[in-house]
């Protein structure tokens, strides 16, 4: 991608819904104030970067750059080489939530590669504050770190831990990523989801083995009480509304999935429950260091969840044989 002549770069974007191309586009050489170039080495495609090809975001406005799972060389300055995670959540450092510490739900947020251009080329500008070093990992590696963030704030928002049972519906990369680190954070982990593909994946790679299909089994046993905790990363309202009745008392919803419906349930059960349902939005830069941290240590194994490398050349080809398959893979990465 970097040596096409004359400072241009190939990007890959979305330039209407259902059709990918391969452009070029001029190569930025300046960065403003306070932001860094940023030689892009490895991007992760997700379920984000699915909906937009299909037309689904509800965000989103075409042409777009898309890619906001990125690891990079920073291009100049005195960490010119430092290998980088970028964070793509682009924060006013302004608003309420950005004064309290929250910018991963900053009220004028705006995400690499949906609301503008992310970093499927050669080369990007960002904020220096969203760089966080990634030593000792590999650049696919430190692709895959933001993916995993979602899920390991999600966990943190939770307080969900040692001695706890959780449900995690929804299989994907997203929930894989959130059954690992309420694992790490103790917890008995419970997958459910209605694709046993995704199922099988958890428990070859990851080593799950309490694993439900779309219709649960009734709650008996150990699990008569029901689940302390039960994570949604589907981006069903049905799912979500299903969960409910599966909280234990005192159990707690964990939203991690979006989505645009309304969501229903019993206010007399959450009462009796004396329920909490809880937003989990993004990551935080303790949730990036957290996932590396658990890379470096072994605790997570990040080359096990790549199940493809393709480079962008051939992109326009692949993707939509990966939308069509994306249930039989973890982590697609694309690589100049």
């Amino acid at each position: 991608m970097k040596d096409i002549e004359g400072g241009m770069m190939a990007c890959g974007l979305c330039a209407d819904p259902g059709r990918f191309v391969v452009e070029t586009r001029p190569m930025p050489d300046a960065a403003p104030p306070g932001w860094a170039l940023v030689d892009i080495a490895a991007i992760g495609i997700c379920g984000t970067d699915y909906h937009i090809f299909e037309g689904k975001h509800p965000f989103l406005a075409y042409p777009r750059v898309i890619g906001h799972e990125l690891s990079g060389h920073i291009v100049s300055g005195p960490d010119a080489g430092q290998l980088v995670v970028v964070n793509p959540y682009l924060s006013c450092g302004q608003c309420r939530a950005c004064r309290r510490g929250k910018p991963n739900c900053c009220s004028a947020i705006e995400v690499l590669g949906v609301h503008r251009d992310g970093g499927m080329c050669a080369r990007i500008a960002v904020p220096r504050r969203n760089l966080y070093p990634a030593d000792g990992l590999t650049a696919q590696q430190a692709a895959m770190v933001e993916f995993l963030a979602i899920g390991a704030h999600a966990v943190a928002r939770s307080g969900a831990g040692q001695g706890d049972v959780v449900l995690v519906t929804g299989a994907g990369p997203i929930g894989l990523g959130t059954a690992l680190f309420a694992r790490l954070a103790g917890a008995e982990v419970h997958l459910t989801d209605r694709s046993l593909s995704r199922l099988t994946l958890a428990q070859t790679l990851c080593g799950f083995d309490r694993l439900h299909g779309p219709d649960l089994p009734p709650l008996t046993g150990a699990l008569s009480e029901g689940f302390d905790f039960v994570f949604d990363a589907t981006g069903n309202a049905h799912a979500i509304e299903a969960g409910f009745p599966l909280l234990a008392h005192g159990g707690s919803a964990v939203l991690v999935s979006v989505v645009k419906d309304d969501i229903t349930f019993s206010d007399s059960e959450f009462h009796k429950r004396e329920a909490r349902i809880i937003g989990s939005r993004n990551a935080l830069k303790s949730d990036f260091e957290r996932v590396m941290a658990a890379m470096r240590s072994g605790q997570i194994s990040a080359d096990a969840l790549i199940s493809q490398v393709v480079a962008l050349a051939d992109l326009p080809v692949r993707f939509p044989a990966l939308v069509a398959d994306r249930e039989s893979i973890v982590k697609v990465l694309v690589t100049p």
